[in-house]
């Protein structure tokens, strides 16, 4: 698993797939399906992405404006699981829509307090 800072599992998301394959027929595919998901104008060079953990290299344009991984940048996190204040308003809205990533961090949290006693 290759966890983002909001606890999606990077390892499932086909940008980032594409990224480590060079699979063009999915990134054609992925490019196909997220515009008409989202309603946006994007383009097969568009789904490409080394993970938002990552500073340099290819990201999805939402990488560059996700609060959340402006604030794991910021505090140098590896996810918010590691965050002293998790879960804080930022993060709390989002894995309350998105259970796995909730389930990510969560888990993360229960082994980091695991090697602490």
């Amino acid at each position: 698993m290759k966890i983002a800072i909001c606890g999606l599992d990077c390892a499932v998301c086909p940008a980032y797939i594409v990224h480590q394959t060079g699979d063009k027929a999915l990134q054609k595919k992925t490019a196909g399906e997220w515009k008409a998901q989202y309603g946006a104008d994007i383009t097969p060079e568009m789904v490409d992405c080394v993970g938002c953990v990552m500073v340099r290299g290819p990201h999805i344009g939402h990488c560059f404006e996700c609060e959340i991984r402006k604030c794991g940048l910021a505090k140098k996190v590896k996810t918010c699981a590691a965050c002293v204040l998790y879960p804080c308003p930022i993060i709390s809205g989002f894995i309350e829509k998105v259970p796995p990533a909730k389930a990510n961090l969560e888990k993360i949290r229960a082994k980091g307090k695991a090697k602490k006693h």
